[in-house]
């Protein structure tokens, strides 16, 4: 009886099948050892020339497309989809397009605004700073947004650097604009979002909203003819002290909107902004980055830890936006039941140290964290797309190729790259820390700062490695590993963060000296243990037969500072040390902290509780040290 192989025979492979199973298996073995992430990498880069490729249709195509031309098409095809949920309330696309259209009919019946005029927008996280924006854009205007933090002196600087026809004021910041409304510029027209006003001079916005007209105003104000023009103004705190206008291209919205997408995002996707909508990272990556997908936001007032994980599960979020401090003050509220029990998959930004990255995952689940690099004006962008802990994100040949940077020497006493015999800046090893510069050229341009040339200049460095070349100095020093990966390491010169914004210590010092006991202070940022970025310190020369009074240095710092700007420890010192090119010493004072064990100098702690400068003790250095006390 014949058996079933010899029925069916199994059919034998040809001779080179075997060795070319083995080779494949060879090369997958080498790929996974030798260039692990060349897969991770390949897609990123996919994802990255599909989209630039895109934008270079349209241009070729002679269309000139925008982040507002995408959401005004996404309102006719999709016109009954949320946008935005507020409080409970849910906007459609149709509803905020609609909106917008009414507040560009006001300003264009009410105002002479002309196309590229300047519009600065004093607003809270609310429904109304969208419409606002959008409502300004569709006129062509360009829109300032104001850092509601800012207050008296440097919030009027920040208004006349770009010089506005119009200031919008939010109706829950009147105080802020009672405090400015006397030295206000006479040729900026103030509106409020109230039905009526007691300021004279004074415009209502809301009353005149709801009877103005739907219909969108004519397309010709709104159409860009080129995606290097300016369309906002978003504020930075930089090494001057004062904030400066960040010039923002139509071609940037549209890079920081792309973010969401290039991480993953869908239009299936709800994202969770609880970040301020004056800052870039929740304006571009949140609000442009939905309406790149199509998807839904939901916008928070103000970021509550108690409230974060009951919103993201109210809302069924699946993708947060975040900043370091964001993900501490998440993992410091107290454990609960079912805190991975949450549709979360995403969370998108930057600054979050490997230790709480750690512990957001171990807590809260299987979250992917997109780490992020970015400054709001500069010419330069990482990201993590590969997830590994710590990393800002990663590098290539081809990534080089369409975003020239390098990591170049830096002398931290002189404050300025170092250059050899030649004149040329160097570049470091992988493993040490430079400084990150990024090349501009017509591709990658600076467009600089509103109205302040000098610090514009001062953002560029030149002949970097050859005569002419031209690089745009981020002011953040980097490391890149040997796998190239990237890190954060510091920042230099006079700018340091907390509580996720920059403090300037120019800004804060020149606060300081308006006191008249003051002679001199010297404002820098000292770490504090378990807490993200540094704390502010200010280290002070008291005039001659004068005396530290704690209650005025106190009224000073709260009146005329954001609360993250004030320094948080005072130190009294007999005389100011100086480097050798006449600059404020830094570096020693802030390797000595605040310990009151190590230092003699009489040193005092703001005790928010108490609303003082109390002294320093070494009961209070523990109290800090061990988490008891809240700063």
């Amino acid at each position: 009886m014949r058996g079933w192989d010899d029925l069916y025979p199994l059919p034998v492979p040809p001779s080179w099948v075997p060795g070319a199973a083995v080779g494949i298996l060879s090369l997958h073995f080498i790929q996974k050892l030798l260039f692990p992430y060349f897969w991770a990498d390949l897609r990123y880069l996919l994802k990255v020339l599909t989209y630039g490729l895109r934008v270079e249709m349209y241009r070729l195509q002679g269309r000139v497309v925008t982040v507002l031309d995408k959401f005004v098409k996404l309102a006719e095809k999709q016109p009954h989809k949320p946008f935005l949920i507020y409080e409970g309330t849910v906007y459609s696309y149709q509803d905020v397009d609609r909106r917008s259209n009414r507040i560009a009919q006001v300003f264009l019946q009410h105002e002479a605004l002309k196309k590229g005029d300047t519009v600065a927008l004093l607003m809270g996280n609310e429904p109304d700073f969208i419409h606002v924006w959008f409502g300004l854009a569709k006129l062509g205007c360009v829109v300032a947004f104001l850092n509601f933090n800012v207050r008296l002196r440097s919030l009027l600087h920040c208004v006349s650097s770009c010089e506005p026809k119009i200031l919008v004021v939010g109706a829950d910041l009147l105080g802020t604009l009672e405090e400015i409304l006397p030295n206000l510029h006479k040729d900026v027209s103030v509106w409020i979002m109230t039905k009526d006003s007691t300021f004279p001079s004074v415009h209502t916005l809301l009353d005149k909203i709801e009877a103005a007209s739907e219909d969108p105003v004519p397309v010709n104000r709104c159409s860009a003819n080129n995606l290097k023009s300016a369309v906002l103004y978003i504020f930075t705190s930089g090494t001057t002290g004062l904030p400066k206008a960040a010039v923002i291209s139509h071609m940037q919205v549209l890079k920081g909107a792309a973010g969401l997408w290039a991480f993953g995002a869908t239009a299936e996707d709800i994202i969770y902004i609880t970040l301020p909508l004056y800052h870039s990272a929740a304006s571009l990556l949140g609000i442009g980055g939905c309406i790149e997908l199509g998807a839904t936001c939901v916008l928070k007032k103000k970021f509550s830890a108690s409230q974060f994980w009951s919103d993201c599960k109210k809302y069924n979020v699946t993708v947060i936006q975040y900043i370091g401090e964001l993900c501490r003050y998440l993992c410091n509220q107290p454990v609960k039941e079912g805190e991975k029990d949450h549709k979360v998959r995403l969370a998108v930004g930057n600054g979050v140290r490997n230790d709480v990255w750690r512990e957001f995952l171990d807590r809260f689940g299987a979250v992917k964290i997109c780490e992020f690099y970015g400054a709001t004006e500069g010419n330069i962008c990482f990201m993590n797309h590969t997830g590994k802990i710590g990393s800002v994100g990663r590098t290539n040949f081809f990534y080089k190729l369409f975003l020239p940077f390098d990591l170049i020497k830096y002398d931290f006493q002189k404050d300025e790259p170092i250059r050899n015999k030649h004149g040329w800046c160097e570049k470091v090893k992988k493993g040490e820390a430079g400084l990150l510069i990024s090349k501009v050229n017509a591709k990658n341009p600076f467009f600089g700062y509103a109205g302040n040339k000098r610090d514009t200049e001062k953002k560029l460095i030149c002949d970097v490695f050859k005569k002419g070349d031209l690089y745009f100095n981020t002011g953040d020093l980097m490391v890149q590993d040997h796998d190239n990966f990237l890190y954060f390491w510091d920042r230099i010169g006079d700018t340091f963060r907390w509580k996720g914004e920059n403090v300037a210590t120019t800004e804060v010092s020149d606060v300081i000296v308006m006191l008249d006991f003051i002679q001199e202070a010297n404002v820098y940022g000292v770490s504090v243990p378990d807490h993200e970025g540094k704390a502010g310190m200010a280290s002070l020369i008291l005039k001659h037969n004068s005396s530290l009074d704690l209650e005025q240095m106190y009224k000073q710092v709260v009146t005329y500072l954001p609360s993250y700007a004030c320094p948080l420890f005072l130190r009294v010192q007999e005389k100011m040390e100086m480097t050798g090119t006449f600059k404020q010493q830094k570096f020693r004072l802030v390797d000595e902290g605040f310990n009151p064990s190590t230092i003699t100098d009489p040193l005092y702690f703001l005790d928010n509780s108490k609303k003082a400068y109390v002294l320093l003790t070494k009961e209070v250095h523990e109290m800090i040290l061990s988490g008891k006390m809240k700063l």
